[in-house]
């Protein structure tokens, strides 16, 4: 028998948003803040809070060439938009200026647990 792994049930198991852009100004860097600013604007379909403060955020790096690689992750795998997300996040990024590259990637390790939502976002789902 042969050992299966979760990404061997997901629909997609490369779900991932990819988007070039042709920039002139290198020298406006791009800061994390200003990501964030934007990921706190993409709601969870399922839940009133945004994916940033429920913990789905798991990496944001920004390299001096405005290049932005974000992993996320679900709370559940079998999420029913799990396709949709990593481009709702890369469209919300996209209105940064100055963005060379936008990479969403969706990871399932760690596992998401809800000790990964802000204080905001457990306040929201009354969950103390």
């Amino acid at each position: 028998m042969t050992d299966k792994n979760l990404s061997d049930f997901m629909p997609d198991k490369n779900v991932s948003y990819f988007k070039e852009f042709e920039v002139n100004d290198y020298k406006k860097n791009i800061t994390e803040e200003q990501v964030v600013e934007e990921l706190k604007k993409v709601m969870d379909p399922e839940i009133p809070v945004n994916l940033y403060d429920l913990g789905l955020i798991y990496n944001i790096n920004i390299d001096p060439k405005n290049n932005i690689l974000i992993q996320m992750t679900l709370t559940n795998p079998n999420c029913p938009v799990a396709g949709s997300m990593p481009k709702s996040v890369g469209l919300a990024v996209e209105k940064i200026p100055n963005l060379s590259t936008i990479k969403v990637a969706l990871v399932w390790d760690p596992k998401w647990d809800k000790n990964m939502m802000s204080e905001d976002a457990k306040l929201a789902l009354d969950i103390f």
